[in-house]
């Protein structure tokens, strides 16, 4: 039986929903909940949207489960919310019209390693430090880093990437195949672990990047790499942040293999120093990481050092050490709380784009101009070998014509990004925040993504309310 705890709460008064969590209740005892802070916590976001939690939580363990929840949810026309670790940005675990979140973080077995094959396969629950522990002795890892310790599945579903994606690419090139519980509850597999395949519809690329509005992921066949021989790295200051970019696109241009080549402007540099105990200099400063042979990792830093002269940077300092190394880049994936340090009052709304590489620099300085005319505080740090980059801005939200002015920006950052070529998120996901750009972005394919969620999820319990605007 559940506990007093647990008994049925449900913010929304449908019948159905009260129906449906009270045979979940009887099902699940202990592991599904309706407790308010729970709640709360499934419908959390890291950002700035309003939180929206679902009527009950669920904590499944099979993938047996899972399609037994969607298929009591999908008689009833309930909502469905998939959630990994919680960590995405654009509101996707929110439950704008309640609904039961399926909380996948008890799959967490990883269920085959196949080294020669350079490939593995895991529940959606997997996080990524966790199975990079797991099989470090086999001398392989995986490379997608989004600088959260996210889920596997949930790193596929929001078409995840991070600081290794210059070389190592994203989630839509990591994943071999997948196994999903559609909206009508079935078991589907896709893809398989054979390297290729022109074998019908390529349904994993369906699938990743779907933000659980087609179905829910429930394990996963991932790509791994070869641990390199001689990795090297360190950080480069620029003058300014058009300098830095330019020597980013000569160094892409050139075809330097580099591993990560991240951008932090200077108020971010400023941020870290004091988060992190960092002593760099205040001016924008490029993290980079080499990987590959001795001999090759110390041609491509000088390589490099020589397109940063150029440019007028430098002194590009190494950081051969892996204890100096891991400072340096776990300083780069705490950015966002380093930033918290700026405004310790203020909430941060983050945000990000991407843009064809060659209108990296434009973009980056453009978007520079407009913090500084709106007086915002709001530090630049991005993925800059793929064109992708971030703005952090901190805004007091009680205050709404500060509000508005934040607003405005992120549509003009997103509008300036896709009249470039490029698009309103590189790697965030849309979610609900970036919805009413899909159409700016995609124009008449936006149609059809439509009629693909409404032929695989006519009743639209998958995830609703995101992706997809309503009008």
């Amino acid at each position: 039986m559940a506990t007093a705890e647990n008994k049925p709460q449900t913010s929304n008064q449908n019948s159905d929903v009260t129906a449906v969590v009270a045979k979940l209740s009887e099902r699940f005892q202990d592991r599904c909940s309706t407790s308010k802070a729970l709640r709360e916590q499934h419908g959390h976001t890291t950002t700035w949207l309003k939180n929206q939690p679902p009527d009950a939580v669920v904590f499944a363990q099979s993938t047996e489960e899972v399609a037994e929840i969607v298929r009591l949810c999908a008689a009833h026309k309930v909502p469905i919310i998939p959630f990994g670790t919680g960590s995405s940005l654009e509101g996707h675990v929110n439950a704008p019209l309640g609904g039961v979140s399926i909380d996948l973080s008890r799959m967490n077995n990883i269920l085959e390693v196949n080294p020669e094959d350079l490939d593995c396969r895991v529940e959606a629950g997997v996080t990524r430090k966790q199975l990079n522990s797991y099989i470090r002795d086999t001398g392989l890892f995986f490379p997608i880093d989004p600088g959260a310790d996210a889920s596997i599945g949930g790193m596929a579903a929001t078409r995840a990437s991070g600081t290794n994606a210059v070389r190592y690419g994203t989630m839509k090139d990591a994943v071999l195949g997948l196994t999903v519980v559609t909206p009508d509850g079935r078991i589907i597999r896709t893809g398989g672990r054979a390297k290729k395949s022109s074998a019908g519809y390529d349904l994993t690329r369906l699938y990743v990047g779907s933000e659980g509005t087609l179905g829910v992921i429930t394990e996963l066949t991932v790509r791994l790499h070869g641990q390199p021989e001689a990795i090297s790295g360190g950080v480069c200051p620029f003058p300014d942040v058009t300098a830095a970019c330019n020597a980013v696109i000569a160094t892409i241009q050139m075809g330097i293999p580099v591993a990560r080549i991240e951008l932090l402007d200077s108020l971010q540099v400023r941020a870290c120093n004091t988060y992190s105990k960092l002593d760099l200099a205040e001016t924008p400063t490029l993290f980079l990481e080499f990987h590959g042979s001795d001999a090759g990792v110390r041609e491509q830093s000088e390589m490099f050092s020589a397109i940063a002269e150029e440019y007028g940077g430098g002194p590009f300092q190494w950081a051969t050490a892996a204890e100096e190394r891991t400072k340096l880049w776990t300083a780069r994936h705490d950015a966002y709380w380093a930033g918290k340090t700026l405004n310790p009052d203020a909430e941060i709304m983050v945000t990000d784009v991407c843009v064809p590489i060659s209108r990296l620099a434009e973009c980056v300085t453009l978007t520079a101009e407009d913090i500084q005319a709106e007086g915002f505080l709001a530090p630049i740090v991005g993925h800059v070998g793929d064109g992708n980059f971030h703005v952090q801005i901190l805004v007091d939200l009680n205050d709404p014509e500060e509000v508005r002015k934040t607003e405005a920006f992120v549509e003009r950052l997103s509008l300036r990004a896709i009249d470039m070529g490029g698009t309103c998120t590189g790697e965030h996901g849309v979610g609900q925040g970036k919805q009413k750009y899909l159409r700016r972005e995609h124009g008449e394919a936006l149609d059809v993504m439509r009629a693909v969620k409404q032929a695989l999820d006519p009743d639209n319990v998958m995830n609703p309310g995101k992706i997809l605007p309503q009008s």
